[in-house]
């Protein structure tokens, strides 16, 4: 019974090591020097300072900016504190929450059907992307708010839309 003990407690001290320590940083080693940028958060710095990160959405609100979906990950698109609201679709708090923001994209753009995505929060609350037909519904007040026309930004869109990966995964429509 000794004897299974020891040979227990070493093969756990050894998988520790292995799977808790050396593994992890292999990887970590490996992914910087292969994939510094994106090893690091894809971190976007503006005159040396960090100001956002390309995979983490920010909770633009400004008439002149395209609007993420909304985020349910702290107080919203903190990354300390990622994930879903875990709100069933009859949870009272939840059905209000997506009313107020349909009534606010309705008084955006009347008569508009409103894209699923501007009133969903995604699964992990920092969901840096939105449809194309989302941002398509945006056009109208970025356009105005930039003083620009609504094709010169559509325009635009369409060039920094992404396809599907493999044409399946995600939307690209």
């Amino acid at each position: 019974m000794k004897k299974n003990l020891l040979i227990s407690l070493r093969f756990t001290l050894v998988t520790t090591v292995i799977f808790g320590l050396l593994y992890p940083l292999v990887v970590t080693g490996l992914s910087q020097a292969l994939f510094p940028g994106r090893a690091s958060g894809q971190l976007i710095a503006r005159n040396g300072k960090i100001v956002g990160s390309r995979i983490i959405g920010q909770p633009f609100t400004g008439p002149g900016y395209f609007h993420p979906r909304p985020s349910n990950a702290g107080t919203g698109y903190d990354p300390t504190s990622s994930g879903g609201s875990n709100l069933g679709p009859t949870n009272k708090a939840l059905i209000e929450r997506v009313k107020g923001d349909v009534e606010k994209l309705q008084t955006e753009n009347p008569g508009v059907p409103i894209p699923v995505d501007l009133v969903t929060s995604s699964g992990s609350g920092l969901d840096s992307d939105i449809s194309p037909a989302a941002a398509e519904f945006q056009i109208p007040r970025v356009a105005h708010s930039r003083g620009m026309k609504q094709e010169d930004v559509r325009a635009l869109v369409q060039k920094h839309t992404k396809a599907a990966t493999w044409d399946f995964l995600g939307k690209s429509e």
